[in-house]
C-alpha cells in the first residue's frame, strides 16, 4: 500500500464513523487504481462494507463520496459505477509528489542493504560449447534480477557454478585428441569456446557413424550405443579425470581455459559479472559428507545394495538418490553440498535464487526439502527462478548436432541490424565511428534484452529477431528513442536559456494526459517492490514501456519551449525530466542503455 492508498483507506475509515456509524479497520478498505475507461485515480469496493452501511452497494459508495468530498481535502470528485467508488484526487496532491521525486535522485529505491542479503545463480554454463539463446535469457535474467534486488535495498552477491567435468567434458577432448591436429585458438583464430564446441560436434557425429557400422553388423541400436568405440574413449577419459591422471588434468585445464578465456568475452559482450565463480570440479563432492551426516541424523537411509536415498513421499514427492551404490554422488548430491558451501562462504545470507530452465523445478523442490531436513536455516526460503525455453521458429537447438544460435552471433546480428536501420534512417551523420559501433550495440542488444525480458520468466517465447529491433510497439528502440527524444528536449530547453531546474508547478497547470502520465510514473516505487518479490524483470519493463507510450502520445500535443504560458511550460518541463530520469531508471535494471542520440 503507497502513502495515497494508505491516506484514502484512512479517510474511508472515517467515512464510515461518519456515514453509518460503523467501526472498520483500515485492513478492511479495498483500493485500487481505477480502471482506465472510468473517471478517478483511485476505486474503493464498496461491497464488503455493505454489511455496516445495511444500504446497497451503490448507496454506501455515493453516501461515502458525498462525505469525502465534502471533508477530505485530497478527493476533488467522486463516481459510482455498480459498487465501486471511483475517487478524483486533487491536481496539487499530484503536483506535491512530482516534485518531490524530481528532486530525489534515488526516487523509489529501497535504501543499500536495508533488506537482507541474496544470492543469484545464473548462467553455469557447460564448458564443451560456447553460451546460446539459451544462454542469453539465463544471463539478462539472473543479472537483471540481481539489479532489481539491489535497487529494492537487497545486498545481493551474483554467482554462477561452471559445470566443468563429466562425460560431456571428456567427448570434446577426445575429439580434440582425435581429430585436433593440435590446433588451438591462436593457430585457427577461433574464440577458445567455439573451438571446443566444434569437436563436440565432431564427437556426435562420430559416435553416430560407429554406431550407424555396429548396427549394420549386427548389433541393437541399444548395444551399439553403448559399446561404440568413442564412447568407450570418453568414459575412459573421465576415469583416468577421477584418478588425477596428469595427462588428462593437463589437457582438461588447457581446453577449460580456452573456453573460460571465451566465455569472458561474451559476458563483457553481453553486459553481465559475477561476484564469485564456483567450479563443479571443486564443489562435487562437498555434499557426500553432508549425505552421511545426514545418515547419522535419520534423514537418510541405504538400501540394500549401499545406495543412499532421502524418502519425501510425506512431502508429496518420491525418493532421492544421494549416492549410487558405488558410493559416488550425483546432481543432487553437489548441489546440497554447494549450497550449504555458499551459507559458509556468506555469513548471513538469507536466500539463494537459482536461475534456471523450468525442467528442473523437480529438482530443486527435493533439493530445497533436503536442505530443510538437514537442519539449514532459512532453506525454505531459497527460490528456484524458473524460466520457460526459447524456441526458434524452425524448432528446438540442439547443442550436439550444432543446431544451437550462437550468443555471439545473434548480438552481431542484432547490432548489425540497428546499424542497418540507423543508416537507412540517415540520422547519424554526425557521429563518429566509435559513437556509431556503440549506438548500434546500444539499441541491438538493448532490443535483444528487452525482447528476453519484457515476458514473464514462467513463459516459453519464440524469438523473433526482426520484431525485437522495431520502432513501433513494446520494443527497447521504441522506448530508447523516446528517451533519446525527452532528453533533446531539456538539451534545447538549456541551449535556449530556459532552466530545467523547476522547483515550483502550478497545480491547475496540468491536463487529464498530463495527470495520468504522472499517475503512471509514481506507481515506480510500488512497481519496483513488486519486481523484486516476484524476481520478475518483465514488471519493471512493461512499467517502462507503458510510461514511454504515455509520454509519446503527450509529446505529441503539448508543446514544450513553444508553449508561451510559461506554468504550463515549466509544468511540461519537469514532467520530461520525471519521465526520463524514470525511463533511464527502469532499463538500466534490465541491463540496457540509453543512448545519447539516435
Amino acid at each position: 500500500m503507497d502513502q495515497l492508498d494508505h491516506l484514502l483507506a484512512q479517510s474511508a475509515v472515517k467515512a464510515c464513523a461518519a456515514c453509518f456509524e460503523a467501526t472498520v479497520d483500515a485492513s478492511q478498505i479495498q483500493l485500487q487504481q481505477t480502471r482506465k475507461e472510468f473517471e478517478g485515480d483511485r476505486t474503493i469496493v464498496a461491497f464488503p462494507l455493505t454489511r455496516h452501511s445495511k444500504k446497497s452497494p451503490e448507496e454506501t459508495g455515493k453516501a461515502m463520496g458525498e462525505w469525502l468530498v465534502a471533508h477530505d481535502e485530497l478527493i476533488e470528485a467522486y463516481q459510482v459505477v455498480k459498487g465501486f467508488l471511483n475517487l478524483t484526487v486533487v491536481p496539487s496532491y499530484w503536483t506535491k509528489e512530482l516534485l518531490a521525486a524530481c528532486n530525489q535522485p534515488a526516487y523509489g529505491l529501497g535504501a543499500p542493504r536495508s533488506k537482507p542479503k541474496v544470492m543469484v545463480e545464473y548462467s553455469s554454463p557447460n564448458t564443451n560449447k560456447p553460451l546460446h539463446l539459451g544462454h542469453l535469457r539465463n544471463n539478462f535474467l539472473g543479472y537483471s534480477v540481481a539489479r532489481i534486488l539491489e535497487a529494492a535495498g537487497h545486498e545481493v552477491i551474483k554467482v554462477q557454478i561452471i559445470n566443468d567435468r563429466g562425460i560431456h567434458i571428456c567427448k570434446s577432448m577426445v575429439a580434440w585428441q582425435k581429430f585436433g591436429n593440435g590446433e588451438t585458438p591462436e593457430s585457427t583464430g577461433l574464440k577458445g569456446d567455439k573451438l571446443v564446441g566444434n569437436y563436440y560436434v565432431a564427437f556426435d557425429r562420430a559416435f553416430k557413424e560407429e554406431v550407424a557400422k555396429l548396427v549394420a553388423g549386427g548389433q541393437t541400436e541399444e548395444d551399439a550405443k553403448k559399446s561404440a568405440p568413442i564412447l568407450l574413449e570418453a568414459q575412459a577419459m573421465l576415469h583416468k579425470w577421477e584418478q588425477g591422471d596428469e595427462e588428462v588434468v593437463a589437457l582438461w585445464k588447457t581446453m577449460n581455459g580456452w573456453v573460460y578465456e571465451g566465455f569472458g568475452q561474451t559476458y563483457t559482450e553481453m553486459g553481465v559479472d559475477f561476484d564469485k565463480l564456483y567450479y563443479e570440479s571443486d564443489t562435487y563432492l562437498l555434499g557426500k559428507d553432508q549425505v552421511e551426516a545426514g545418515l547419522e541424523k535419520g534423514v537418510f537411509f541405504r538400501k540394500g545394495d549401499g545406495s543412499t536415498w532421502i524418502d519425501l513421499s510425506d512431502e508429496g514427492l518420491d525418493e532421492k538418490l544421494l549416492l549410487r551404490k558405488d558410493g559416488t554422488a550425483v546432481y543432487m548430491t553437489q548441489d546440497i553440498g554447494t549450497a550449504i558451501l555458499r551459507y559458509s562462504d556468506f555469513p548471513g545470507l538469507e536466500r539463494q535464487i537459482y536461475t534456471v530452465g523450468n525442467e528442473q523445478e523437480y529438482h530443486f523442490k527435493v533439493l530445497f526439502k533436503i536442505l530443510k531436513k538437514l537442519g539449514v536455516e532459512g532453506a525454505e526460503k531459497n527460490h528456484h527462478l524458473s524460466y520457460g525455453m526459447v524456441e526458434l521458429p524452425e524448432g528446438k537447438m540442439k547443442s550436439r548436432e550444432g543446431t544451437v544460435v550462437d550468443a555471439d552471433d545473434l548480438m552481431a546480428e542484432m547490432a548489425n541490424t540497428a546499424r542497418e536501420m540507423a543508416t537507412e534512417l540517415g540520422k547519424i551523420e554526425d557521429l563518429s565511428e566509435s559513437e556509431k559501433a556503440r549506438l548500434f550495440k546500444q539499441v541491438g542488444y538493448g532490443a535483444l534484452k528487452y525482447f528476453l525480458l519484457k515476458v514473464s520468466p514462467s513463459k516459453s517465447m519464440m524469438f523473433d529477431p526482426k520484431a525485437s529491433v522495431d520502432f513501433i510497439g513494446n520494443t527497447a528502440p521504441f522506448i530508447q528513442f523516446n528517451y533519446v527524444r525527452a532528453n533533446s528536449i531539456l538539451t534545447k530547453c538549456g541551449a535556449a536559456g530556459v532552466t530545467t531546474e523547476v522547483k515550483e508547478i502550478d497545480a491547475q497547470a496540468w491536463d487529464a494526459d498530463e495527470l495520468r502520465l504522472i499517475q503512471h510514473g509514481l506507481l515506480w516505487p510500488g512497481t519496483l517492490q513488486t519486481a523484486a518479490e516476484q524476481c520478475d524483470p518483465s514488471v519493471v519493463a512493461n512499467h517502462a514501456y507503458e510510461l514511454t507510450k504515455g509520454f509519446s502520445r503527450w509529446y505529441q500535443d503539448h508543446p514544450i519551449l513553444n508553449e508561451e504560458d510559461l506554468a504550463k511550460r515549466d509544468a511540461r518541463i519537469a514532467l520530461t525530466q520525471f519521465v526520463a530520469h524514470q525511463i533511464k531508471s527502469s532499463m538500466a535494471l534490465l541491463g540496457i542503455e540509453m543512448p545519447v542520440k539516435m
